[in-house]
C-alpha cells in the first residue's frame, strides 16, 4: 500500500489542529482536530477557498447555536430545527461544502450550554477555526501537490496504452472481449485525466512571468487531453468495425495501418517533445510521411466502385472510420504546433521540471 502525500498532510494537520488548541488550553480540542479533517483540499487553492467559506458558514453555525438556545433551549428537539435553518441557509448562500462543519461547531455550541453560555459558544467557535487553519497551513507547508507533474505522465501512459491496442487492432491481433474490457477502464482514465487537469488549473502562480507561462501550459494540456480522447475514440471505431474491415481491399487495409501507425508515432514523439528529449524543430516519422486529409479522403473513395448496394453499410462505416483518424491526425498536429510555440517563447521554462519529476 502506498502512502500518499495527502494521508500524510491529514495526520500532520490533525496532529497540528490538536496540539495548537491544548497549547492555547481550549476545552475539547478535539473538535479542532475534526475540523481540520473536513478543512484539508487537494490543492492550495482549494484550500484557500475552504478557509473563507468555513468562516462564514461556521459564523452562520454558531449565530444560529447561540440564538436557538437563549430563544428556545437546547431540547433535542430544537437542536434538529436549528440544523434544518443551517442547512437551508448554507445552501442558499452557496456554503453546500460547509454544512458538516458548521453543523459539528452548531451541536458542539448547542449540546452544553451553562451560565456562561457566550463565552463558552466562542471557545467552541474558536476551536473549529484553529483546526481549519491547521489544515490550510500543512497544506500550503509541507508537500504542496505538483500535478502538472501527474498530469503529463498520466497523459502518456494512456497515450502508450491506446497506441499498443491500435498497433494490434489494425493487424487483426485483438482479443475482442479484452479489448472491450480495456476500453472502459480506458474511459475511467481519461476521467481521472481531467480531473488532474481541473487540479493543475487551480493551482496559482504569484509572478508575473510563472503566470504567462502557465496560461500557455494550460493551452497545451487542454489540447494534449484532447488528443489522447481522439486516440480513444479511433481505438473504440477500430474495436467497433473489427468486422467490417476485414471485408475491405488489403490495399485499404494496409494503408489504414500505415496511417495510424505514422499518427501514433507521431503522437508519441510529440509527448517527448514538450519535455525536451526531441528537438522542438525534430520531424521524425517511421516508414513514411503521414497522408495529409485530402489523401486520405481520396483513398476512401477510390473503394466506392468496388462495393454493390448490398454491401453499402461496410462503406457508411469506413466512412466514419476514415473520418475519426482524420480528426485524430488534426489534433496531433495542432498538439505539435502549440507545443512547439511554447518551447520558442519558454525555452528555460519549467518543462524542465517535469522531465526531472519523471526520471525520478
Amino acid at each position: 500500500m502506498k502512502l500518499g502525500a495527502r494521508i500524510l498532510k491529514t495526520g500532520i494537520a490533525i496532529i497540528l489542529a490538536l496540539f495548537l488548541a491544548q497549547l492555547i488550553e481550549l476545552p475539547s480540542p478535539v473538535f479542532a482536530g475534526i475540523a481540520a479533517i473536513f478543512a484539508l483540499q487537494p490543492t492550495i487553492y482549494r484550500s484557500y477557498l475552504t478557509v473563507i467559506e468555513q468562516i462564514q458558514g461556521n459564523i452562520i453555525g454558531a449565530v444560529i447555536a447561540v440564538v436557538f438556545v437563549l430563544m428556545f433551549g437546547n431540547e433535542f428537539f430544537i437542536i434538529g430545527l436549528a440544523a434544518i435553518l443551517l442547512i437551508t441557509l448554507n445552501l442558499k448562500f452557496n456554503l453546500e461544502n460547509t454544512i458538516s462543519l458548521s453543523l459539528v461547531t452548531l451541536i458542539a455550541i448547542m449540546v452544553t450550554p451553562g451560565d456562561e453560555f457566550i463565552e463558552f459558544a466562542l471557545l467552541r467557535f474558536s476551536t473549529v477555526m484553529i483546526g481549519v487553519f491547521a489544515a490550510f497551513m500543512v497544506n500550503l507547508v509541507f508537500l504542496p501537490p505538483k500535478y502538472e507533474s501527474k498530469l503529463y505522465q498520466k497523459n502518456t501512459s494512456i497515450t502508450e496504452e491506446i497506441s499498443k491496442w491500435i498497433r494490434i487492432s489494425t493487424r487483426n491481433a485483438t482479443e475482442h472481449q479484452l479489448l472491450k474490457a480495456d476500453i472502459e477502464k480506458l474511459r475511467e482514465e481519461i476521467l481521472k485525466l481531467e480531473h488532474l487537469y481541473v487540479m493543475y488549473k487551480e493551482e496559482r502562480d504569484y509572478f508575473k512571468k510563472n503566470i504567462l507561462a502557465k496560461s500557455r501550459k494550460l493551452v497545451v494540456y487542454r489540447q494534449m487531453n484532447t488528443t489522447t480522447k481522439k486516440a480513444l475514440d479511433t481505438l473504440k471505431r477500430l474495436h467497433r468495425y473489427e468486422n467490417e474491415i476485414l471485408h475491405m481491399p488489403e490495399s485499404f487495409q494496409e494503408a489504414i495501418q500505415q496511417e495510424l501507425d505514422c499518427l501514433i508515432n507521431h503522437h508519441e514523439q510529440v509527448l517527448l517533445k514538450y519535455i525536451g528529449k526531441i528537438k522542438p524543430e525534430a520531424a521524425i516519422m517511421e516508414g513514411h510521411e503521414c497522408l495529409n486529409r485530402k489523401e486520405l479522403f481520396e483513398l476512401f473513395l477510390s473503394q466506392q466502385k468496388d462495393f454493390v448496394d448490398d454491401n453499402k453499410q461496410i462503406l457508411y462505416h469506413m466512412m466514419q472510420l476514415v473520418s475519426i483518424i482524420m480528426e485524430y491526425g488534426e489534433h496531433v498536429e495542432h498538439l505539435d504546433t502549440l507545443i512547439t510555440s511554447f518551447h520558442s517563447f519558454h525555452k528555460d521554462d519549467q518543462h524542465l521540471e517535469v522531465e526531472t519529476k519523471i526520471e525520478e
